[in-house]
């Protein structure tokens, strides 16, 4: 079936997210009839070199982003809610990056391989964080094999995962570190060169941090299953890009490692990296700039046994965990 050409802004466009999904659109041949990129008034008028030719960056206005059929919002939270819906008012499908809308019930969470018919009908769609977004292309296909019962996390999550001047950060301070100059922080609470932090947002009442908390939240409504238990730990590594996830889950039925990995291999949005013999596993240096996300390292459970599954997952978090999410569910929308 033929998709005319749709209208589509970036809005967000200079940051780390909002450059990716440019480069998604183009690399996924969205048709896309007509392109602005919008940003705050401290980047607007700056000209970019584009894959879809030179554009000049606009300073945002409700009414130009109104003009739209396709608006992915790459900005804060606190942006999104103060224009997110306003923006929808003259027919404009927005997809949000931010956290702003994932918990409301009547505002769709979606990742296109697991829940696309979510986003049917919608003008307003929430983006998952990036970590839930990776994990929960591997757990979906094991779910539908051998129900889950219970899933516990430990992710290693990349300096882009703060943005642009996380990752900014990494390499200044590296580099003063090894040259004997002072390492200052800004971005991160603590130097981050040859360091791991295991703290990633702020820390809640239960003694989780609202990074570990949106894991739990998110990977229940996405997969839509409110009462699943899920546990989470996220440490903050000084890597550019990718995150990486350990993953144990209990099972209802009986877990097979030889048929999970048959099934991670058919899985959409997966690439199984799984050959220890000839050191093959997913890496960050390997998922960075790749759309799938890297599984390996299966294995039964020793804890669990035979219902118990564990796996290490790999996913560059500005592409799965942003970006070409956000350009997935565009092209769920115009479908």
């Amino acid at each position: 079936m033929r998709v005319d050409g749709k209208r589509v802004a970036v809005v967000g466009a200079t940051g780390a997210v909002g450059t990716e999904m440019v480069s998604v659109l183009h690399r996924r041949g969205f048709p896309v009839s007509e392109l602005t990129l919008f940003a705050s008034e401290r980047s607007a008028e700056r000209t970019l070199e584009t894959p879809f030719g030179t554009k000049t960056v606009k300073p945002f206005t409700l009414d130009a982003a109104r003009r739209h059929d396709i608006v992915l919002l790459a900005v804060s939270g606190d942006f999104a809610k103060q224009y997110a819906r306003d923006i929808t008012a003259e027919g404009a499908v927005v997809i949000d990056n931010s956290s702003a809308f994932r918990y409301e019930p009547e505002i769709p969470l979606v990742v296109p391989e697991i829940n696309p018919g979510a986003a049917k009908g919608h003008r307003l769609i929430a983006n998952p964080n990036c970590t839930t977004a990776i994990l929960v292309v591997a757990l979906n296909p094991l779910h539908k094999a051998f129900g889950l019962r219970k899933v516990i996390v430990s992710t290693y999550q990349a300096t882009s995962g703060a943005g642009a001047a996380g990752m900014e950060e990494l390499t200044t301070q590296s580099r003063n570190l090894l040259e004997g100059r002072p390492v200052e922080h800004k971005t991160f609470v603590h130097p981050i060169p040859f360091n791991l932090i295991p703290h990633i947002d702020a820390f809640q009442d239960n003694g989780y941090t609202k990074e570990e908390m949106k894991v739990v939240w998110e990977t229940r409504k996405i997969m839509g299953l409110p009462d699943l238990p899920v546990s989470c730990t996220a440490v903050r590594i000084p890597t550019l890009r990718a995150h990486s996830e350990s993953v144990v889950i209990e099972t209802e039925k009986p877990v097979d490692p030889a048929i999970a990995r048959n099934i991670l291999g058919e899985a959409p949005g997966v690439k199984l990296v799984d050959d220890p013999a000839r050191n093959l596993y997913p890496m960050p240096l390997t998922a960075a700039t790749q759309f799938d996300v890297e599984v390996g390292r299966i294995r039964q459970n020793l804890i669990f046994g035979r219902n118990g599954l564990e796996f290490f997952v790999c996913g560059d978090q500005l592409l799965k965990g942003a970006a070409l999410n956000a350009v997935q569910i565009a092209e769920v929308v115009i479908a």
